[in-house]
């Protein structure tokens, strides 16, 4: 768990732990980082080989959520490199996760009020809007926004990027034969629907060869499968993985509720990670993430992937990393409530989304 791990690029993180990225709702209404935000990240980058962020916006189409950081224009790159150096500051490597919420962003958030996707196609959930089918001139921009955001990445201190093309974001609307229902060259098959996300890792590691001057992380994440018929099934993932493992990526970040969880399509099989991990872990490091909650979790899931993302234990207890490391297993906090806000740094508005997920933080009192 604690052992230097030196990812392809070169770059070395200190240990086999990262901060899973974590929508906070924390930066200002035009993206800029706030203070609230660097008092939560510093708070939770002691001990850890990297933190990833909460996902940054590549434009203004992209904007996903309320309190988002931006990461489409210049002028934000001060306050971007506060936060960089803030993480830095606890000896522990930044990466920005960058991306576009495609038809999941709320109409308030974008242009004309009207989100963008692969397709005219609407998500499976209640009050969805129908998002307008980007053209393809809007494609190829938005192609070089994440270009762009890479570059304002490495000029505001990251050490990395991670290419967000998971959680039903714009780039996983692009791989779905649910949401992708183009004829031109942006759809049709699984391997035409690569073409969109596989040419954003192009442009990615263009703006990395270009302006990055020592080694700097490319990470992808992925979420495996879609409920939902048609969708993205564990064969066109293992397809994609391929594909990916052949680009200059550092890892593949795999979205997955539960670490050990079968395909949904397959009850009480291998688990998916194990499946990816044996199709394209020789030639691509792969990170797991998913309820993963003891030092014993951890150990266990690090004899399948080489590097573990911690979401909620890192927010239950900021200091998961260091206790364990320091054989305190017996002080980790295991639940929270209101008096602990304040000493695990979660102000409003996150504090209130988080606890309003039920069964998601433990609660005292309840």
């Amino acid at each position: 768990m604690f052992e230097p791990y030196t990812l392809p690029s070169g770059a070395e993180l200190n240990n086999r732990l990262l901060l899973a990225p974590m929508t906070n709702f924390l930066s200002e209404d035009d993206g800029r980082v706030s203070d609230k935000e660097l008092n939560y990240y510093k708070r939770r980058s002691k001990g850890l080989g990297a933190v990833i962020t909460a996902c940054a916006n590549v434009n203004a189409q992209g904007k996903g959520f309320d309190g988002e950081i931006g990461v489409d224009r210049d002028e934000l790159i001060p306050g971007l490199k506060q936060l960089a150096d803030v993480i830095h500051g606890e000896g522990t490597k930044a990466i920005l996760q960058i991306y576009h919420g495609g038809r999941m962003c709320p109409p308030h958030l974008v242009p004309e009020e009207t989100p963008v996707s692969a397709s005219a196609v609407a998500a499976e959930r209640e009050g969805a809007v129908t998002p307008r089918e980007m053209t393809d001139d809007e494609i190829v921009q938005t192609i070089e926004d994440f270009k762009q955001a890479t570059r304002r990445a490495i000029e505001a201190g990251f050490d990395g990027v991670e290419i967000h093309g998971a959680n039903t974001y714009l780039l996983q609307q692009f791989f779905s034969p649910h949401s992708n229902r183009r004829t031109d060259r942006w759809g049709g098959d699984v391997f035409e629907r690569m073409r969109f996300p596989l040419a954003i890792v192009d442009a990615v590691e263009e703006a990395v060869q270009e302006h990055a001057s020592s080694p700097f992380i490319t990470g992808y994440r992925l979420s495996p499968e879609e409920p939902h018929t048609p969708g993205i099934t564990l064969d066109d993932t293992l397809k994609f993985s391929n594909e990916l493992a052949k680009k200059e990526l550092d890892y593949l970040h795999i979205s997955l509720r539960t670490f050990h969880q079968p395909s949904i399509r397959e009850e009480g099989g291998t688990s998916v990670i194990r499946q990816i991990q044996d199709e394209v872990g020789n030639h691509i490091p792969v990170i797991g993430v998913g309820a993963l909650m003891t030092k014993e979790d951890v150990e266990q899931a690090l004899q399948t992937v080489p590097l573990i993302a911690l979401g909620r234990e890192m927010l239950i207890d900021p200091d998961w990393a260091v206790k364990v490391k320091e054989g305190q297993t017996d002080q980790i906090a295991i639940e929270m409530d209101h008096e602990s806000q304040e000493e695990v740094m979660i102000p409003e508005p996150m504090w209130t989304r988080i606890l309003s997920v039920p069964g998601w933080i433990p609660q005292k009192n309840k």
